[in-house]
């Protein structure tokens, strides 16, 4: 899900000739010392380097860890690890304990050549259920696996009431979306879990109020209404959210509405949105705007009044408009983080994470040595940073949890191939994984430097796994760093103007 409300091969066929040239050329330079056993330095391990990412997890939550060894001469360079606490296992895969407290667990690992030589990391663990603003995150196969898998898509748990009541519905399955901004719940009508009653709001005329919510997937269409939404600890009260009905439903989609985008009505289905909702805690403290208020000038087709003749685009004052959740929380409401585990090539099956609310509002949310990359918050730049690749770059780029790939160019400029039908939309590459890079930059001028892997997306799909670090798909002149860019990272997304230790919103930050 993007934008404001989001969108949601190197030959080795010769290797072994390569390396009987070299050793030729080696004997007739005069580097026959390399070659022969009894003129080589004696084999020894100099150092031992560890890392985790991430550093800092919940109770029962993973960090991925690996070990740098700088030897010389040709040792084995195989570490064996340990853990001061929890469990690791032998590819440095660490499982956080549970603790009833913070906890700061030691990660060790030992050259199996040298046993002298050791390097240790820390990671920090939180106990999920004494810290407040954490909600747990899983990518598992969706609302509806019997008929329909999703990959790559992080569900949290939400809690709506009518306001000021105990009248609660708890949905699960809700996609956490930070390329949005507003809960979104599928109703019964559609499919989805959402059958509470809540008070609709109306436009200035009296009229029920309904909303076109764009999506790079589609849209949703509607009525607005006005809620409790508790997540975790943290509770936004009264907040307008919007409650999506079917195409067949009335009142009918307008076709200001539809004719935006090519792609469906996301609301008809469980299986057509892939969730039982979606929670926008993105950049932007409302999901229009200033751009949807009274006095704005031309207003656009996302709200709509709709009397019993037909609906039409109608301004909305900030106050009755969709707002991102997280702005209206007592504390921590200055951005969230997203903690989810490394996912190796080839995927994993059922991860498990945090959504965690507010930046440096807390001991498990501190920014550390992130770096921050600001965006604009208004213009036709508005959340966007700049990616260059292969020399060239591409202003439309961003980082967004509800996209469930890395959607990047075009075959033509990537020179990777899309996979044969049913499976045409993503990307295939001939030498599987294709390890690229790019570099990103903020606003503020900040440059960094990503890595990034694409494997076949059919071997992907038919390995039964639900999350994917390594699935990309065309997007052209454009870079969409969707939910694979989050594995293994602390990712920070912060609300415009809203003060943070990096300075206010907004910004992304990893």
């Amino acid at each position: 899900m993007t934008g404001r409300f989001g969108w949601v091969l190197p030959m080795q066929k010769f290797g072994w000739c390569v390396a009987a040239l070299l050793a030729v050329c080696i004997v007739g330079c005069g580097g026959s010392e390399y070659l022969f056993p009894g003129h080589r330095p004696k084999p020894a391990v100099t150092s031992v380097t560890v890392t985790c990412s991430p550093t800092s997890v919940n109770s029962q939550q993973t960090s991925q860890c690996s070990a740098k060894v700088v030897v010389t001469g040709s040792p084995n360079t195989s570490v064996a690890w340990k853990a001061t606490a929890g469990q690791i296992s032998s590819s440095g895969l660490f499982t956080a304990p549970a603790e009833p407290g913070q906890t700061s667990v030691t990660i060790t690992a030992t050259s199996n050549w040298d046993p002298s030589k050791s390097g240790t990391a820390t990671v920090i663990v939180n106990p999920t259920e004494t810290m407040g603003n954490v909600a747990p995150i899983v990518v598992d196969a969706g609302p509806a696996p019997q008929s329909f898998i999703t990959a790559n898509v992080g569900f949290v748990t939400v809690t709506v009431c009518s306001p000021g009541t105990n009248n609660c519905q708890t949905i699960d399955h809700v996609l956490a979306d930070t390329g949005s901004s507003g809960l979104r719940l599928l109703s019964s009508a559609s499919g989805g879990e959402f059958s509470l009653s809540l008070p609709n709001e109306t436009d200035s005329s009296g009229n029920p109020l309904l909303e076109c919510a764009v999506f790079g997937g589609g849209y949703t269409w509607g009525n607005v209404a006005t809620a409790d939404i508790t997540v975790a600890g943290e509770m936004a009260p009264a907040a307008p959210v919007q409650v999506v009905i079917p195409s067949t439903s009335s009142p009918a989609v307008p076709s200001s509405c539809s004719s935006q985008t090519t792609q469906p009505n996301m609301g008809d289905s469980v299986m057509a949105l892939g969730a039982n909702g979606i929670i926008g805690v993105g950049l932007f403290q409302h999901d229009c705007g200033s751009a949807c208020t009274p006095g704005s000038g031309k207003i656009p087709p996302v709200y709509y009044g709709c009397p019993s003749s037909r609906c039409s685009p109608t301004s909305v004052p900030l106050a009755q408009q969709v707002p991102n959740p997280v702005t209206l929380f007592a504390a921590d409401n200055n951005g969230v983080l997203i903690e989810l585990p490394a996912v190796p090539n080839g995927g994993s099956l059922n991860p498990t994470g945090s959504l965690i609310f507010g930046i440096g509002t807390q001991s498990n949310n501190g920014l550390g040595s992130a770096t921050v990359y600001t965006v604009p918050d208004s213009g036709t730049n508005a959340g966007f940073i700049t990616t260059t690749f292969a020399g060239k770059s591409y202003p439309v780029a961003f980082i967004d949890s509800g996209s469930n790939g890395l959607f990047f160019l075009d075959p033509k400029t990537t020179g990777i191939p899309t996979c044969a039908a049913p499976d045409n939309i993503w990307y295939c590459p001939r030498t599987s994984p294709d390890n690229l890079s790019a570099v990103n930059q903020g606003s503020n001028g900040n440059k960094g430097t990503v890595n990034f892997s694409v494997e076949d997306a059919t071997t992907l799909f038919n390995s039964n796994n639900t999350a994917f670090s390594t699935l990309g798909a065309p997007l052209p002149n454009v870079f969409d760093f969707g939910l694979p860019f989050f594995y293994g990272r602390q990712m920070f997304t912060a609300i415009d103007t809203m003060s943070t230790p990096g300075g206010p919103g907004p910004y992304f930050a990893y």
